[in-house]
């Protein structure tokens, strides 16, 4: 049987308690076909060199042992601190959330060129961006790329709209717009004004206009999937009087349960997400005007959430996740 190095790449200084990377660690770490378990933490100062110079030879980093877990301190990404030889690694696991360049996850696909990558770099930089929703507008909520005021001036004129950044997560930069109103999830604003101030932004990164929906209140479900297969789901509910269901917004998590619409949805973008290098993602899902769940985001970079649903669907998915990612290095080294 094949065993596997591992190194995994994440930012700990973002972290808490609930964070997945210690669930997932700690059961990989007990797989069978893991023989050691390496972390690199963009969060400590000696890695400016690898992840912000981008130079191979300056990553640090050390051993995950059984205690792994989350401390304020972060003492388990210091502990034994050495510099590491990216050429030892068979596979490599990515848990880098935004911000992080696109120019710095396609160089990661060529300092790793031998090993396998979760997810594949050439894929988040294919999917992560919200432009990827426009593969599957039957799916979707009605939408448009918007690379100017007037284009999304023109797409609130039909009914009221929600703005979305290419590259944000977490419900960071959403915008809803009802004619002359832009609501931040904070404040109001008025819509012209708010949007002329963000022109240049506008033009040169482009904004997601998606149609608001209604039925917004009924929650957004987070899917996780992992090779094609849907593990489990969480339903995050807004804030009272607020319209931002993701839990970094405020939001609350509940139980919930896979709908056949969604189980539709996840056997359509399946394929072309792994097709891209694509093993575990997250699908995010609203209830439309008629009362049918519809795709709303697709998450590739580095996808939360797996302690929560493993509470709350009671299913091993975080075993599943992690015997998921050895058989795809089985099947692509």
């Amino acid at each position: 049987m094949k065993t596997y190095k591992v190194l995994v790449l994440t930012e700990h200084s973002g972290h808490s308690d609930q964070n997945s990377i210690y669930a997932l660690l700690n059961e990989m770490i007990g797989h069978p076909q893991c023989s050691q378990i390496d972390i690199s933490s963009r969060g400590m100062e000696e890695n400016t060199y690898f992840y912000d110079g981008m130079q191979r030879d300056g990553l640090f980093g050390c051993k995950v042992t059984p205690d792994f877990k989350y401390t304020k301190e972060g003492k388990h990404y210091k502990i034994n601190l050495r510099k590491l030889k990216v050429k030892e690694y068979h596979l490599v696991f990515l848990r880098l959330p935004r911000p992080i360049s696109d120019e710095f996850i396609s160089w990661l696909g060529e300092v790793f060129s031998h090993a396998t990558i979760i997810n594949k770099p050439s894929g988040i930089l294919a999917t992560s961006n919200k432009k990827f929703l426009l593969n599957f507008p039957e799916v979707c909520p009605d939408m448009r790329l918007c690379m100017t005021v007037k284009d999304i001036l023109e797409e609130a004129s039909k009914f009221p709209i929600v703005l979305k950044p290419l590259k944000e997560y977490g419900g960071k930069g959403l915008l809803r717009i009802d004619g002359d109103i832009l609501d931040d999830g904070n404040e109001e604003y008025d819509t012209a004004h708010y949007l002329n101030a963000l022109s240049d932004d506008i033009e040169n990164e482009g904004m997601l206009s998606m149609k608001y929906l209604k039925n917004v209140s009924e929650g957004d479900k987070r899917i996780l999937v992992a090779g094609g297969e849907i593990l489990a789901g969480s339903l995050r509910l807004p804030a009272k009087g607020s319209w931002l269901c993701n839990v970094a917004q405020g939001g609350k998590s509940v139980p919930t349960e896979i709908t056949d619409e969604e189980k539709e949805i996840i056997k359509k973008i399946s394929p072309r997400l792994m097709a891209h290098g694509i093993l575990i993602y997250g699908a995010d899902t609203l209830v439309d005007d008629n009362g049918k769940r519809i795709l709303s985001e697709v998450n590739t970079l580095s996808i939360g959430g797996f302690p929560q649903a493993q509470v709350q669907s009671g299913k091993p998915i975080i075993k599943q996740t992690i015997d998921k990612i050895f058989k795809y290095a089985n099947d692509n080294g």
